[in-house]
């Protein structure tokens, strides 16, 4: 088990970084939120869980142990697994997705790309005990959340594009330009793909 990785940051991709530990440079999957936090040729420190198939070693990283416990506690639901988990953690933060399942926010669960209504009440039933039991508050939604929520998905979208090469009045321009197609994604890692569509025309 690989439990964290520390080293100088090679390349910093949408969803990846990667790694150098040792001469070795490590691929290791995150969310754009992290990857947007990583700079190239600069030291990083990710906890990290190592993922075991018959045919692959894949590396996710996350930058506290946190995000790491909670990705692999939703894992423990059937249907869930490690890029379902990941996109939990792109959307919400650890905090919002325990939230979201303690307070049964089928709403905040389905707008994870992969979860339906039936996955989302499955989430629920499965872990929801076991998260309020651990003293996490059920989030109240309402509309201000949903303000906020909205405002948080654009930071996080504005400084992953940052991050990844681009000024931050491009960064704002694109935001703009998908907000204002109508129906502008909920998820960061939807979000993110959109602006950055719109950064390639």
């Amino acid at each position: 088990m690989i439990s964290s990785v520390r080293g100088t940051v090679l390349h910093v991709g949408l969803e990846h970084v990667v790694v150098e530990v040792g001469g070795v440079g490590l691929h290791v999957h995150t969310t754009p939120g992290t990857a947007a936090a990583s700079t190239t040729g600069r030291e990083v420190t990710l906890a990290t869980t190592l993922v075991v198939r018959e045919e692959s070693l894949t590396l996710y990283g996350f930058d506290g142990t946190e995000a790491r416990a909670l990705f692999e506690q939703v894992q423990t639901v059937s249907g869930v697994g490690p890029r379902l988990a990941l996109a939990m953690l792109s959307v919400h933060s650890p905090d919002g997705v325990r939230q979201a399942i303690a307070g049964g926010d089928l709403v905040a669960l389905t707008k994870v790309p992969g979860i339906g209504k039936k996955g989302a009440e499955r989430l629920v039933l499965e872990l929801k005990d076991k998260i309020l039991a651990s003293g996490v508050e059920p989030a109240l939604a309402g509309p201000s959340a949903q303000g906020s929520g909205a405002d948080a998905t654009g930071g996080q979208v504005h400084e992953a594009l940052v991050g990844l090469g681009w000024s931050a009045k491009q960064a704002d321009d694109a935001i703009e330009r998908v907000r204002a197609v109508g129906g502008a994604p909920t998820g960061v890692a939807e979000f993110l793909r959109a602006a950055l569509r719109e950064l390639g025309r």
